[in-house]
């Protein structure tokens, strides 16, 4: 849509009524976005105004006056709002994107391309469930801000069908088109954001000067995805998904790669006891480890309604929450090496059904023998639920009470912007907010008389704050900047250093990168009309999820569960019984001082 230039024919300031449609408008596109967030994008009326411009191609562009465009309005009737990337690097998590499997996958979307299944991520959960025409952002793994926003190619049941091949979003606007390029104020939100690539923070900063790869056609879709999409299930008679869950252990490393990711971005150097445990048990022991898990899991959780089950899906959503205690399972260190030819030999034992689908390319599970000695002869362990008539503290108490909850968003500088904070006498290890940011370097241009004598709204760069706005941004060949507009040097400044945020509670602190993810509330539906309701994200509010679902026990009387999220080693969920989405979202607020704006709520249950 915005692919070449489209120069702006007519600009006017929105009426008041226009501006009420428009919210309204809003609130019906992005429905999980709060009041807060809609005032960001659209400032309530007395707060600033807001123009609209009409551009050649028949899109219109809202915004405040003299501002940047957050919003566009497709088809200029109403029909289509969007959310710009300006407006996305503001309320990151106004929708719900697609992440990409890498940034190498980013030229092809920053050439225009649409977005292809075979270039998504798909976590080991699988996608969430989507309908054909839904909003998305796209983003790039390790970056939190999105890099594109359009609409989904199909359901998510119809891409399931199909093997996850062929188009996941077409794509209407993205970094570097002609309308991020429009304003005068144009920027990238970090050092991530590359003139041809957009790369996780601190993935170096040759991405800009990295070249798209080859493959993409004239239309601009990224072919090359598809294809590579569809060798990976040509290739034997294993099927892409099958061969990247049995690459996967329990906490959702690749067997055999690195260590997982601490808090902060800093790899682990010491194992768990569940990874040094795996590590010492022979192939035999692996094996019976993981029959244990099949058969807590038939018993538990496998209906035979629900089949026949894609083995990937047995894995992620069954085999592997059905694990003992602190216990590590890898299929890998097992004597079957992968899991089409483990479920092969239980099905060779009798104890299951299982045959290749070959549409799919997957092996499926047909059906279980609940008759089978093995079955009989296992006895599941059963998990802690309320007992009817046991005796309820007269009062519930979290250990939140009493304590707020602090989210603060600071900075962390990179080695560029080093001689200018030591100049200033500033800790170069240190987290800043952005008005300290912006301070420290009026302060490094008070001090070397940086303003220029004819000109008081302008810089004059010296070496080392030249380096430290530019160094590595500009392209071999071209001139560094002498000059500046006193106006861009805070934001020029702040944009070098790394975004982190700080979530604080009483003596409790942690500091992690990028920005705050939100807790997510969703309700689902399960053995029929059956409802649960699950929260994950709580660590990152620090959250303790077994005193919450002990908590939630009591105040719902209701089964409450603790378990692992598949793939996420550290990260765990409560699983409450019935559906309380609402009343769990106001708990979170109330007594843990959750702000509402961090709170995504998913009912699920409407979409059957």
């Amino acid at each position: 849509m915005f692919k070449k230039a489209c120069p702006v024919h007519s600009s006017h300031r929105l009426s008041g009524a226009d501006r009420k449609k428009l919210r309204r408008a809003m609130r019906d596109k992005f429905p999980t976005a709060s009041e807060e967030d809609l005032d960001t994008i659209l400032p309530a009326k007395g707060a600033a105004e807001v123009s609209v411009s009409k551009l050649a191609n028949r899109s219109l562009l809202y915004g405040e006056d003299g501002g940047l465009p957050l919003l566009f309005d497709g088809d200029g009737r109403g029909h289509d709002i969007f959310p710009t990337v300006y407006a996305l690097w503001k309320i990151p998590n106004l929708l719900p994107s697609f992440t990409l499997k890498g940034g190498e996958v980013s030229p092809y979307i920053l050439s225009g391309a649409d977005l292809m299944f075979p270039g998504v991520r798909v976590p080991t959960e699988g996608l969430p469930p989507f309908a054909a025409g839904e909003i998305y952002s796209v983003r790039v793994p390790g970056n939190p801000f999105p890099i594109a926003v359009g609409t989904t190619a199909s359901s998510s049941a119809e891409a399931e069908k199909n093997g996850f091949r062929g188009k996941a979003l077409k794509v209407y606007h993205y970094y570097r088109d002609a309308l991020w390029d429009l304003p005068e104020g144009k920027y990238s939100p970090n050092e991530g954001f590359g003139e041809k690539m957009v790369m996780g923070i601190g993935a170096g900063e040759e991405a800009g000067n990295a070249e798209a790869p080859d493959g993409g056609n004239e239309n601009g879709d990224a072919n090359v995805h598809e294809g590579s999409g569809e060798s990976l299930h040509e290739e034997g008679s294993d099927s892409g998904l099958e061969r990247e869950v049995e690459g996967l252990t329990i906490d959702g490393a690749q067997a055999g790669g690195p260590g997982r990711e601490l808090e902060g971005g800093e790899k682990g150097e010491t194992e768990t006891e569940g990874e040094k445990a795996a590590a010492a048990m022979r192939p035999e022991e692996m094996d019976r480890l993981l029959d244990e898990c099949l058969l807590q899991a038939l018993y538990t959780t496998v209906k035979d309604k629900d089949l026949p089950m894609p083995a990937g899906n047995l894995w992620s959503h069954h085999v592997l929450p059905a694990r003992p205690p602190d216990a590590h399972v890898d299929i890998k260190k097992s004597t079957h090496k992968k899991l089409s030819k483990w479920l092969q030999a239980k099905a060779t034992d009798g104890l299951v059904k299982v045959k290749e689908d070959k549409h799919r390319k997957e092996l499926m599970l047909l059906s279980v023998d609940r008759g089978h000695a093995e079955y009989r002869a296992y006895h599941p362990v059963k998990r802690a639920q309320t007992a009817e008539g046991a005796a309820q503290p007269a009062a519930s108490t979290s250990e939140a009470d009493g304590q707020q909850l602090e989210v603060v968003e600071v900075f962390k500088p990179v080695k560029e912007v080093n001689a200018i904070l030591q100049a200033v006498g500033a800790d170069p290890s240190a987290y800043y907010s952005p008005q300290e940011v912006f301070a420290l370097v009026m302060q490094y241009v008070q001090e070397q008389n940086l303003e220029k004598p004819s000109d008081r709204t302008t810089i004059v760069l010296d070496a080392p704050l030249c380096d430290a706005l530019y160094k590595g941004k500009v392209k071999k060949g071209d001139t560094y900047p002498s000059e500046v507009p006193k106006a861009n040097v805070g934001r020029e400044f702040l944009a070098r250093f790394q975004a982190h945020h700080r979530v604080s509670r009483g003596d409790k602190s942690a500091t992690r990168k990028g920005a705050l993810k939100n807790m997510q509330i969703v309700a689902e539906q399960r053995q029929g009309r059956k409802k649960v309701t699950k929260v994950t994200g709580l660590e990152s509010f620090l959250v303790d999820p077994e005193r919450l679902a002990e908590e939630l026990q009591r105040k719902f009387a209701s089964s409450s569960t603790v378990q692992e999220v598949p793939g996420k080693k550290d990260a765990s969920e409560v699983l409450v019984q019935g559906g309380v989405l609402e009343d769990l979202g106001r708990y979170l607020v109330q007594q843990y001082g959750i702000p509402k704006k961090y709170i995504e709520i998913m009912d699920k249950t409407k979409r059957h």
